[in-house]
């Protein structure tokens, strides 16, 4: 990819960020990609469960490219006496890693509100126990950033159980090349399938093969890519986050090809074709195993799709918490779809 591209993958990158999306919630970052893909020259359509498929062009064994939109979040499960929210997690959220984070909550007829994640009790000053306590979505709570005391001061502003709670990213893309934010899973995948649908467009690239992407926003919670498979897809790649940690050997400036997840092995052929099609254009790139891993293609798998599967994603360090890449993980990832697919 050129500079011009990369720029675009990073502008594109901002913006999927800004647009909270847990699963479930997800309309706006939909209207988005409808509207991005489309101001690209290509015909975009939602899907019934709200995801976004296109056709990027070219002929035969076709290819269906997928990255997800949807992203951990809250819902709110209690309006507690004290005015204050308790949250029941959307995906793999974490309490330890939203403690002291700013949030909003989203109501359904009444706006938006901000707050943050907070211990119960939670100054020093006055709670002994601040060390010892375990953090969990019970001994947490959203302290909202309004003068409320009491259940019925909450909802009197309209909030109310089954609201939405979204959480910052913190987007930062450091002079070093480091891009830092929540929601890099799936974001930064998504991000570069439009870079990528952008240099097929502009540039007039020739596909080898028929090419779809498919923007999925149920994979956090196991049935993204479960349906709109279109019946002449053979072949499946998610494009989603390379684990970095103990005992993989992927970092954030390389692309991370899976051999197995938690769900079993992606299919021999298919990630044999991935490991040199990398090795032929120069790729820097990694081959691991992620132990607690599932992805979209796995979900459609499950689903009965008769389809060859695999997993590739720029290295991505602290998934599920604070995340981080690097610029060079995201064009070596880039390289790779462009060598295997032009």
């Amino acid at each position: 990819m050129n500079e011009m591209d990369m720029e675009y993958c990073l502008s594109a990158l901002r913006a999927l960020l800004a647009i909270d999306s847990p699963s479930g919630f997800t309309e706006k970052v939909s209207d988005y990609l409808i509207d991005e893909l489309t101001r690209l020259g290509y015909e975009p359509h939602k899907t019934r469960k709200g995801g976004v498929v296109c056709c990027l062009g070219g002929e035969g064994n076709g290819l269906m490219l997928m990255a997800h939109v949807d992203t951990l979040g809250g819902i709110v499960s209690t309006v507690k006496s004290n005015g204050r929210l308790t949250i029941s997690p959307v995906g793999g959220l974490r309490a330890e890693n939203c403690e002291t984070e700013n949030c909003r909550v989203y109501t359904r007829f009444s706006g938006t509100y901000s707050g943050t994640l907070q211990l119960c009790n939670a100054s020093v000053h006055v709670n002994g126990d601040y060390n010892d306590q375990k953090r969990t979505f019970q001994s947490t709570e959203v302290v909202l950033d309004e003068p409320v005391g009491s259940a019925q001061d909450t909802r009197a502003l309209g909030i109310e159980v089954g609201d939405f709670v979204c959480f910052d990213p913190r987007t930062v893309i450091t002079d070093s090349g480091y891009i830092k934010s929540r929601f890099l899973d799936d974001k930064l995948s998504a991000a570069m399938l439009l870079a990528f649908a952008k240099e097929i467009r502009e540039h007039d690239r020739t596909l080898k093969r028929k090419v779809y992407l498919h923007f999925t926003v149920y994979e956090e919670v196991g049935h993204g890519a479960s349906a709109s498979v279109p019946e002449d897809v053979e072949e499946l790649i998610s494009v989603d986050m390379g684990c970095v940690g103990d005992g993989l050997t992927c970092t954030e400036r390389e692309v991370s090809i899976c051999a197995k997840d938690s769900g079993g092995p992606y299919d021999y052929g298919v990630t044999t074709a991935l490991v040199e099609a990398a090795k032929a254009a120069g790729v820097k790139y990694a081959v691991d195993v992620y132990p607690y891993y599932g992805s979209d293609v796995e979900a459609s798998l499950r689903a009965g799709y008769d389809v060859r599967h695999g997993l590739i994603g720029a290295g991505v360090y602290a998934s599920h918490g604070y995340e981080r890449s690097h610029i060079e993980g995201v064009e070596n990832t880039l390289k790779l779809l462009e060598a295997y697919t032009l």
